[in-house]
Protein backbone atom coordinates (compact mmCIF):
# COMPACT_ATOMS: atom_id res chain seq x y z
CA UNK A 1 0.00 0.00 0.00
CA UNK A 2 1.33 3.11 -1.04
CA UNK A 3 0.45 7.08 -1.29
CA UNK A 4 -1.29 8.16 -5.05
CA UNK A 5 -2.06 11.70 -5.89
CA UNK A 6 -5.43 10.85 -5.39
CA UNK A 7 -4.95 9.75 -1.53
CA UNK A 8 -5.96 12.83 0.46
CA UNK A 9 -4.90 12.76 4.12
CA UNK A 10 -5.89 16.37 4.91
CA UNK A 11 -3.17 18.13 6.58
CA UNK A 12 -0.30 15.46 6.93
CA UNK A 13 2.39 15.60 4.87
CA UNK A 14 4.93 13.06 5.96
CA UNK A 15 5.96 10.66 8.57
CA UNK A 16 8.92 11.29 11.17
CA UNK A 17 10.76 9.27 13.60
CA UNK A 18 10.28 10.53 17.24
CA UNK A 19 13.96 9.26 17.87
CA UNK A 20 16.34 10.33 15.12
CA UNK A 21 13.93 12.66 13.15
CA UNK A 22 14.30 10.58 9.44
CA UNK A 23 11.14 11.60 6.93
CA UNK A 24 9.29 9.95 4.61
CA UNK A 25 6.49 9.72 2.80
CA UNK A 26 3.07 9.04 3.83
CA UNK A 27 1.85 5.21 3.63
CA UNK A 28 1.00 2.56 6.33
CA UNK A 29 4.23 2.64 7.97
CA UNK A 30 5.06 2.35 11.73
CA UNK A 31 8.82 2.27 12.45
CA UNK A 32 12.14 4.06 10.46
CA UNK A 33 14.04 2.60 8.23
CA UNK A 34 16.92 4.20 9.93
CA UNK A 35 16.90 3.53 13.63
CA UNK A 36 13.15 1.23 13.89
CA UNK A 37 12.27 3.63 16.21
CA UNK A 38 8.10 5.27 15.98
CA UNK A 39 7.04 7.23 13.54
CA UNK A 40 4.41 10.00 13.71
CA UNK A 41 2.53 12.68 11.58
CA UNK A 42 4.06 15.54 10.28
CA UNK A 43 1.60 18.76 9.27
CA UNK A 44 1.09 21.57 7.44
CA UNK A 45 -2.35 23.09 9.44
CA UNK A 46 -2.50 26.01 7.33
CA UNK A 47 -5.47 28.61 8.56
CA UNK A 48 -6.95 26.70 11.48
CA UNK A 49 -8.79 29.01 13.65
CA UNK A 50 -11.18 28.39 16.49
CA UNK A 51 -13.92 29.59 14.11
CA UNK A 52 -13.50 27.31 11.25
CA UNK A 53 -13.74 24.77 14.11
CA UNK A 54 -16.40 25.91 16.35
CA UNK A 55 -18.69 25.56 12.82
CA UNK A 56 -17.88 22.09 12.56
CA UNK A 57 -20.07 19.43 13.38
CA UNK A 58 -20.56 18.28 17.37
CA UNK A 59 -17.97 15.39 17.30
CA UNK A 60 -14.39 14.84 16.32
CA UNK A 61 -14.46 16.36 13.07
CA UNK A 62 -14.45 19.76 13.98
CA UNK A 63 -10.57 18.72 14.09
CA UNK A 64 -10.24 17.86 10.71
CA UNK A 65 -7.87 20.11 9.62
CA UNK A 66 -5.56 18.83 12.71
CA UNK A 67 -5.78 15.47 11.47
CA UNK A 68 -4.18 13.10 9.11
CA UNK A 69 -8.12 12.21 7.46
CA UNK A 70 -9.52 13.25 4.42
CA UNK A 71 -11.11 16.64 3.63
CA UNK A 72 -14.25 15.17 2.99
CA UNK A 73 -14.56 12.79 5.92
CA UNK A 74 -17.96 13.63 7.42
CA UNK A 75 -19.70 12.51 3.80
CA UNK A 76 -18.42 8.71 4.83
CA UNK A 77 -20.14 6.39 7.12
CA UNK A 78 -17.98 6.44 10.81
CA UNK A 79 -19.38 6.11 13.60
CA UNK A 80 -18.64 10.06 14.63
CA UNK A 81 -17.30 9.73 17.99
CA UNK A 82 -16.29 12.74 19.94
CA UNK A 83 -17.19 15.97 21.28
CA UNK A 84 -18.03 14.14 24.68
CA UNK A 85 -18.46 16.01 28.22
CA UNK A 86 -16.34 17.89 30.00
CA UNK A 87 -18.72 17.94 33.30
CA UNK A 88 -17.49 19.97 36.09
CA UNK A 89 -16.92 17.53 39.54
CA UNK A 90 -17.62 19.96 42.49
CA UNK A 91 -18.80 17.23 44.60
CA UNK A 92 -15.61 14.84 43.88
CA UNK A 93 -13.51 18.00 44.21
CA UNK A 94 -14.71 18.95 47.86
CA UNK A 95 -14.26 15.15 48.87
CA UNK A 96 -11.06 15.39 47.87
CA UNK A 97 -10.31 18.90 49.04
CA UNK A 98 -9.47 20.17 45.47
CA UNK A 99 -10.71 23.96 44.32
CA UNK A 100 -11.82 23.40 40.52
CA UNK A 101 -11.89 19.87 39.27
CA UNK A 102 -12.99 18.49 35.58
CA UNK A 103 -14.18 15.00 34.41
CA UNK A 104 -13.44 14.11 30.92
CA UNK A 105 -15.67 11.12 30.74
CA UNK A 106 -15.54 9.74 27.26
CA UNK A 107 -18.00 7.08 27.96
CA UNK A 108 -20.62 8.91 26.13
CA UNK A 109 -18.95 7.77 22.94
CA UNK A 110 -20.80 5.54 20.32
CA UNK A 111 -19.12 2.21 21.84
CA UNK A 112 -18.68 4.17 25.05
CA UNK A 113 -14.74 4.71 25.21
CA UNK A 114 -12.34 6.70 24.19
CA UNK A 115 -10.94 4.52 21.14
CA UNK A 116 -13.99 5.46 19.18
CA UNK A 117 -11.56 8.30 18.38
CA UNK A 118 -8.83 6.73 17.92
CA UNK A 119 -10.32 3.76 15.64
CA UNK A 120 -12.31 6.76 13.69
CA UNK A 121 -9.45 8.18 12.92
CA UNK A 122 -7.19 5.09 11.89
CA UNK A 123 -10.10 4.05 9.34
CA UNK A 124 -9.97 7.12 7.90
CA UNK A 125 -6.23 6.93 6.76
CA UNK A 126 -6.91 2.90 6.53
CA UNK A 127 -9.23 3.40 3.79
CA UNK A 128 -7.15 6.22 2.05
CA UNK A 129 -4.17 3.72 1.60
CA UNK A 130 -6.60 0.90 0.30
CA UNK A 131 -6.83 -1.26 3.16
CA UNK A 132 -9.96 -3.75 2.87
CA UNK A 133 -10.25 -5.23 6.52
CA UNK A 134 -10.23 -3.22 10.07
CA UNK A 135 -8.09 -5.28 12.24
CA UNK A 136 -6.66 -4.75 15.79
CA UNK A 137 -5.42 -6.77 18.80
CA UNK A 138 -7.07 -5.38 21.98
CA UNK A 139 -7.79 -5.20 25.62
CA UNK A 140 -11.40 -4.83 25.08
CA UNK A 141 -12.60 -1.46 24.41
CA UNK A 142 -10.52 -1.09 21.12
CA UNK A 143 -11.98 -4.59 19.91
CA UNK A 144 -15.61 -2.69 20.58
CA UNK A 145 -14.77 0.29 18.74
CA UNK A 146 -13.14 -1.61 15.76
CA UNK A 147 -16.11 -3.95 15.29
CA UNK A 148 -18.44 -1.56 15.58
CA UNK A 149 -16.77 0.80 13.29
CA UNK A 150 -16.04 -1.71 10.24
CA UNK A 151 -19.94 -2.57 10.81
CA UNK A 152 -21.04 1.03 10.45
CA UNK A 153 -18.19 1.50 7.48
CA UNK A 154 -19.74 -1.84 5.87
CA UNK A 155 -16.50 -3.36 5.47
CA UNK A 156 -15.26 -7.07 7.37
CA UNK A 157 -13.19 -6.52 10.80
CA UNK A 158 -10.78 -8.97 12.45
CA UNK A 159 -10.26 -8.51 16.50
CA UNK A 160 -8.46 -10.33 18.31
CA UNK A 161 -7.91 -10.06 22.13
CA UNK A 162 -7.08 -12.15 25.59
CA UNK A 163 -9.30 -14.78 26.20
CA UNK A 164 -9.84 -13.79 29.89
CA UNK A 165 -11.17 -10.71 28.87
CA UNK A 166 -14.12 -9.04 30.49
CA UNK A 167 -17.42 -11.48 29.80
CA UNK A 168 -19.42 -7.85 28.89
CA UNK A 169 -16.19 -6.73 26.75
CA UNK A 170 -16.12 -10.00 24.58
CA UNK A 171 -20.22 -9.74 24.13
CA UNK A 172 -19.89 -6.24 23.02
CA UNK A 173 -17.77 -7.20 20.55
CA UNK A 174 -19.08 -10.57 19.03
CA UNK A 175 -22.74 -8.85 18.08
CA UNK A 176 -20.98 -6.92 15.75
CA UNK A 177 -20.26 -10.20 13.87
CA UNK A 178 -17.16 -9.64 12.81
CA UNK A 179 -14.21 -12.20 12.88
CA UNK A 180 -13.59 -12.15 16.80
CA UNK A 181 -10.76 -14.54 18.02
CA UNK A 182 -9.94 -15.04 21.91
CA UNK A 183 -6.25 -15.68 22.33
CA UNK A 184 -4.97 -17.70 25.40
CA UNK A 185 -2.35 -15.05 26.57
CA UNK A 186 -2.02 -11.84 27.85
CA UNK A 187 -2.37 -8.58 25.55
CA UNK A 188 1.50 -8.58 24.73
CA UNK A 189 0.89 -12.31 23.61
CA UNK A 190 -2.23 -10.83 21.02
CA UNK A 191 -0.17 -7.63 19.91
CA UNK A 192 2.63 -9.77 18.67
CA UNK A 193 0.38 -12.74 17.14
CA UNK A 194 -1.42 -9.60 15.25
CA UNK A 195 2.03 -8.46 14.12
CA UNK A 196 2.79 -11.67 12.90
CA UNK A 197 -0.43 -11.62 10.94
CA UNK A 198 -0.11 -8.06 9.39
CA UNK A 199 3.16 -9.06 7.69
CA UNK A 200 0.79 -11.37 6.17
CA UNK A 201 -2.19 -10.07 5.19
CA UNK A 202 -1.24 -6.99 2.99
CA UNK A 203 -4.81 -5.85 3.21
CA UNK A 204 -5.58 -5.97 6.57
CA UNK A 205 -5.20 -2.76 8.93
CA UNK A 206 -4.04 -3.48 12.12
CA UNK A 207 -5.10 0.11 13.63
CA UNK A 208 -2.51 -0.19 16.30
CA UNK A 209 0.28 -1.67 14.14
CA UNK A 210 0.68 -0.99 11.09
CA UNK A 211 -1.43 2.35 10.36
CA UNK A 212 -0.51 2.72 14.25
CA UNK A 213 1.09 6.56 13.56
CA UNK A 214 -2.68 7.43 12.05
CA UNK A 215 -4.43 5.89 14.71
CA UNK A 216 -2.77 7.40 17.57
CA UNK A 217 -3.38 11.10 16.30
CA UNK A 218 -7.19 10.41 17.08
CA UNK A 219 -6.21 11.21 21.21
CA UNK A 220 -5.38 14.46 20.39
CA UNK A 221 -9.30 15.25 19.81
CA UNK A 222 -9.40 14.92 23.85
CA UNK A 223 -6.96 17.81 24.62
CA UNK A 224 -8.65 19.73 21.55
CA UNK A 225 -11.84 18.86 23.02
CA UNK A 226 -10.99 20.05 26.99
CA UNK A 227 -9.50 23.33 26.02
CA UNK A 228 -12.17 24.46 23.57
CA UNK A 229 -14.84 23.33 26.59
CA UNK A 230 -12.82 25.31 28.52
CA UNK A 231 -13.30 28.21 26.76
CA UNK A 232 -10.21 27.68 24.93
CA UNK A 233 -7.95 27.97 27.34
CA UNK A 234 -5.63 24.75 29.21
CA UNK A 235 -5.90 23.43 32.38
CA UNK A 236 -3.01 23.59 34.84
CA UNK A 237 -2.85 19.90 35.67
CA UNK A 238 -4.57 16.70 33.84
CA UNK A 239 -4.18 13.25 34.94
CA UNK A 240 -4.57 10.44 32.47
CA UNK A 241 -4.68 6.61 32.63
CA UNK A 242 -1.92 4.77 31.08
CA UNK A 243 -2.36 1.41 29.05
CA UNK A 244 0.50 2.25 25.83
CA UNK A 245 0.63 5.64 26.90
CA UNK A 246 -0.36 6.67 23.55
CA UNK A 247 -3.41 9.00 24.96
CA UNK A 248 -1.05 10.82 27.18
CA UNK A 249 1.43 11.47 25.03
CA UNK A 250 -1.17 12.71 21.99
CA UNK A 251 -3.47 15.04 24.64
CA UNK A 252 -0.01 16.81 25.06
CA UNK A 253 1.04 16.95 21.44
CA UNK A 254 -2.67 18.47 21.24
CA UNK A 255 -1.98 21.26 24.04
CA UNK A 256 1.06 22.06 22.04
CA UNK A 257 -0.46 22.41 18.72
CA UNK A 258 -2.82 24.62 19.88
CA UNK A 259 -0.20 26.50 21.58
CA UNK A 260 1.74 26.98 18.03
CA UNK A 261 -1.36 27.83 16.45
CA UNK A 262 -2.35 30.53 18.93
CA UNK A 263 -5.64 29.42 19.78
CA UNK A 264 -5.32 28.73 23.51
CA UNK A 265 -2.58 31.19 25.31
CA UNK A 266 0.55 29.66 26.35
CA UNK A 267 1.26 28.75 29.67
CA UNK A 268 3.01 26.22 32.00
CA UNK A 269 0.93 22.71 32.50
CA UNK A 270 1.19 19.49 34.44
CA UNK A 271 0.72 15.86 33.36
CA UNK A 272 0.24 13.01 35.30
CA UNK A 273 0.12 9.34 34.53
CA UNK A 274 -2.26 6.55 36.20
CA UNK A 275 -1.60 2.96 36.40
CA UNK A 276 -2.38 0.01 38.15
CA UNK A 277 0.00 -1.37 40.61
CA UNK A 278 -0.07 -4.74 39.20
CA UNK A 279 0.70 -3.63 35.46
CA UNK A 280 2.85 -0.34 36.37
CA UNK A 281 5.77 -0.67 34.34
CA UNK A 282 6.25 3.41 33.63
CA UNK A 283 5.18 3.96 36.88
CA UNK A 284 7.97 1.85 38.11
CA UNK A 285 10.46 3.39 35.60
CA UNK A 286 9.29 7.07 36.82
CA UNK A 287 10.18 6.23 40.61
CA UNK A 288 13.72 4.49 39.23
CA UNK A 289 14.49 7.56 37.67
CA UNK A 290 14.61 5.58 34.72
CA UNK A 291 14.48 5.92 30.80
CA UNK A 292 14.23 2.60 29.83
CA UNK A 293 10.70 0.36 30.65
CA UNK A 294 11.20 -2.74 31.51
CA UNK A 295 8.55 -5.32 30.89
CA UNK A 296 6.08 -6.94 33.13
CA UNK A 297 3.18 -9.59 33.51
CA UNK A 298 0.25 -7.87 33.77
CA UNK A 299 -2.29 -8.80 37.14
CA UNK A 300 -4.53 -6.40 37.57
CA UNK A 301 -8.67 -5.84 37.33
CA UNK A 302 -8.05 -2.95 35.31
CA UNK A 303 -7.60 -5.24 32.27
CA UNK A 304 -8.15 -2.22 29.50
CA UNK A 305 -4.51 -0.80 30.91
CA UNK A 306 -3.21 -4.03 31.46
CA UNK A 307 -0.30 -3.66 28.48
CA UNK A 308 3.32 -5.02 30.00
CA UNK A 309 5.60 -3.49 27.28
CA UNK A 310 3.71 -0.47 26.31
CA UNK A 311 4.80 1.25 23.52
CA UNK A 312 4.52 4.61 24.32
CA UNK A 313 6.09 4.26 27.68
CA UNK A 314 9.46 6.01 27.39
CA UNK A 315 7.62 9.35 25.81
CA UNK A 316 4.98 9.26 28.96
CA UNK A 317 8.22 9.89 31.02
CA UNK A 318 9.60 12.61 28.42
CA UNK A 319 6.09 14.56 28.96
CA UNK A 320 5.84 14.01 32.72
CA UNK A 321 9.11 15.13 33.63
CA UNK A 322 9.42 17.78 31.13
CA UNK A 323 5.76 18.92 32.61
CA UNK A 324 7.00 19.06 35.87
CA UNK A 325 4.00 15.94 36.31
CA UNK A 326 4.72 12.24 37.82
CA UNK A 327 3.58 8.71 36.98
CA UNK A 328 2.10 6.61 40.28
CA UNK A 329 0.01 3.78 40.63
CA UNK A 330 -2.77 2.20 42.57
CA UNK A 331 -4.26 -1.25 43.97
CA UNK A 332 -6.37 -2.75 42.69
CA UNK A 333 -8.78 -2.15 46.22
CA UNK A 334 -8.13 1.45 45.36
CA UNK A 335 -9.16 1.50 41.89
CA UNK A 336 -12.49 -0.44 43.03
CA UNK A 337 -12.40 2.42 45.74
CA UNK A 338 -11.84 5.08 43.41
CA UNK A 339 -15.31 3.78 40.68
CA UNK A 340 -17.42 4.06 43.67
CA UNK A 341 -15.98 7.43 44.88
CA UNK A 342 -16.41 8.97 41.29
CA UNK A 343 -20.14 7.25 41.06
CA UNK A 344 -21.38 8.79 44.63
CA UNK A 345 -20.05 11.86 43.95
CA UNK A 346 -20.59 12.73 40.58
CA UNK A 347 -23.18 9.92 39.09
CA UNK A 348 -20.53 9.12 36.50
CA UNK A 349 -19.96 5.04 36.32
CA UNK A 350 -16.52 4.52 35.32
CA UNK A 351 -14.51 1.18 34.17
CA UNK A 352 -11.31 -0.05 36.12
CA UNK A 353 -9.39 2.32 34.16
CA UNK A 354 -11.84 5.31 35.44
CA UNK A 355 -11.35 3.95 38.71
CA UNK A 356 -7.25 4.00 38.06
CA UNK A 357 -7.52 7.60 37.39
CA UNK A 358 -9.40 8.68 40.38
CA UNK A 359 -7.34 6.90 42.66
CA UNK A 360 -4.21 8.12 41.69
CA UNK A 361 -5.62 11.67 42.29
CA UNK A 362 -6.66 11.02 45.51
CA UNK A 363 -3.06 9.44 45.85
CA UNK A 364 -0.93 12.50 44.47
CA UNK A 365 -2.92 15.14 46.40
CA UNK A 366 -2.10 12.86 49.58
CA UNK A 367 1.32 12.70 48.75
CA UNK A 368 1.71 16.41 47.84
CA UNK A 369 2.35 16.04 43.95
CA UNK A 370 -0.43 17.76 42.37
CA UNK A 371 -1.68 21.35 43.63
CA UNK A 372 -5.26 21.35 44.71
CA UNK A 373 -5.41 24.77 44.35
CA UNK A 374 -4.87 24.34 40.72
CA UNK A 375 -7.21 23.49 37.85
CA UNK A 376 -7.55 20.00 37.57
CA UNK A 377 -8.69 17.70 34.52
CA UNK A 378 -8.92 13.74 34.97
CA UNK A 379 -9.72 11.42 32.11
CA UNK A 380 -13.06 8.74 32.67
CA UNK A 381 -12.01 6.81 29.07
CA UNK A 382 -14.92 4.29 29.59
CA UNK A 383 -18.02 2.86 30.38
CA UNK A 384 -18.64 1.08 34.17
CA UNK A 385 -20.62 -1.30 32.63
CA UNK A 386 -17.92 -2.88 29.91
CA UNK A 387 -16.20 -3.60 34.04
CA UNK A 388 -19.05 -4.87 36.23
CA UNK A 389 -17.29 -7.60 38.29
CA UNK A 390 -14.86 -5.51 39.16
CA UNK A 391 -17.50 -4.03 41.97
CA UNK A 392 -20.32 -7.01 41.77
CA UNK A 393 -18.71 -8.17 45.02
CA UNK A 394 -19.28 -4.68 47.22
CA UNK A 395 -22.56 -2.88 46.14
CA UNK A 396 -25.55 -4.03 47.15
CA UNK A 397 -29.13 -3.08 47.14
CA UNK A 398 -29.80 -0.94 50.67
CA UNK A 399 -32.82 -3.56 51.75
CA UNK A 400 -34.81 -6.08 50.21
CA UNK A 401 -38.23 -5.64 51.49
CA UNK A 402 -42.21 -7.00 51.06
CA UNK A 403 -44.62 -4.62 48.52
CA UNK A 404 -46.21 -3.04 51.84
CA UNK A 405 -45.59 0.53 53.64
CA UNK A 406 -45.24 -1.60 56.71
CA UNK A 407 -42.41 -3.07 55.75
CA UNK A 408 -40.52 -0.05 54.14
CA UNK A 409 -41.23 1.82 57.68
CA UNK A 410 -39.65 -1.54 59.15
CA UNK A 411 -36.43 -1.20 57.22
CA UNK A 412 -35.46 2.41 58.25
CA UNK A 413 -34.95 3.22 55.18
CA UNK A 414 -36.83 7.15 55.67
Amino acid sequence: MAVTPATDLGPATALVCRECGTSRDLGPHYACEECFGPLEIAYDFGGVTRASIESGPRNIWRYKGLLPVPATITDTPNTEPGFTRLVRADNLAESLGLQSLWVKDDSGNPTHSFKDRVVAVALAAARELGFKVLACPSTGNLANAVAAAAARAGIRSAVFVPSDLEAQKIITTAVYAGTFVTVDGNYDDVNRLASEIAGEQDDWAFVNVNVRPYYAEGSKTLGYEIAEQLGWRLPDQIVVPVASGSQLTKIDKAFQELIKLGLVEDKPYRVFGAQATGCAPVADAFKAGHDVIRPVKPDTIAKSLAIGNPADGPYVLDVTRRTNGSVEDVSDDEVVEGIRLLARTEGIFGETAGGVTVATLRKLIATGALDPSAETVIINSGDGLKTLDAVAPVVAPSANIAPSLEAFRAAGLA
